[in-house]
């Protein structure tokens, strides 16, 4: 009974040293990792949209475009922060370990490093079983989703984000990785940078079969400023949920099977 209550003992002051850890998170999907790990009580801080889920627009921002508010930061005295290499500002991120912050870098650069990654963060956070749940489910769903497309007659996409510019992707944009789950190639592959400004005449030019728009802005909206060029191109156009699939967080798995599944309806219209 004696190693009972002393084991007893330790996980009571275990938990309690975990409830006190105070988390700040530096991008949005980082956000949304600590939500999806049950953690949120411990969240007392965030970057600029960080808007998912609704609640965490509530808290304190600490950090945008323009790089983190070190004395904003500083005064919550986190015990973790969450930072982003891809997003967050190189020297600010030497800057918070040089101060002798605790902080874990996330920088997927595939589908299945998200997986990876939350499980490496929940490591730290006593959630390896939450997260091995999650995890699995999520890398189940994107094998469901290869496994249903992987003999699909690919269709010719121009995904673009924005219009004025006309902003796209190129061959190692990250949004491609969802666009070669649905079996679609992108037009503009053979660009040498990943996000390229190109023109209307451009997208003409290489006529794909199915217009794409991650974007928030209304269909209408998306449909008007391609039907001053329908005697060019006539490509029907799709709306895709940009702020899932261009988020590094578990959300992006069923913004990916809805994607392709307006995609795959389109082709079935092209086929038939």
């Amino acid at each position: 009974m004696k190693y009972t209550w002393i084991g007893l003992a330790l996980l009571v002051v275990s938990n309690q040293v975990l409830a006190k850890t105070r988390i700040v998170t530096l991008a949005p999907h980082l956000t949304e990792w600590i939500y999806s790990l049950e953690l949120e009580s411990q969240l007392v801080a965030v970057s600029a949209f960080s808007d998912y889920p609704a609640a965490a627009s509530a808290l304190p921002v600490v950090a945008d475009y323009q790089g983190v508010d070190f004395t904003a930061l500083m005064a919550l005295e986190p015990d973790l922060i969450l930072a982003w290499g891809g997003g967050n500002k190189p020297q600010d991120i030497a800057r918070l370990k040089s101060l002798g912050f605790d902080v874990f870098v996330s920088q997927p650069k595939t589908l299945d490093d998200i997986a990876t990654e939350l499980s490496a963060l929940a490591a730290k956070l006593d959630k390896a079983e939450l997260a091995r749940q999650l995890t699995q489910q999520y890398r189940a769903q994107l094998q469901s989703i290869q496994s249903l497309y992987a003999h699909s007659q690919p269709v010719s996409v121009f995904y673009y984000m924005w219009q004025q510019p006309l902003m796209t992707i190129g061959a190692d944009a990250w949004a491609n990785q969802a666009l070669s789950l649905c079996r679609a190639e992108h037009i503009f592959n053979d660009s040498p940078i990943d996000y390229p400004q190109v023109t209307v005449r451009q997208v003409v030019a290489r006529q794909p079969e199915l217009l794409v728009a991650a974007s928030d802005q209304s269909e209408e909206a998306l449909t008007a400023f391609w039907q001053s060029h329908g005697a060019l191109i006539q490509a029907p156009l799709i709306r895709a949920n940009a702020n899932a699939l261009h988020r590094f967080s578990l959300r992006i798995v069923p913004a990916i099977g809805e994607l392709c599944e307006r995609i795959d309806s389109v082709r079935e219209k092209t086929i038939n």
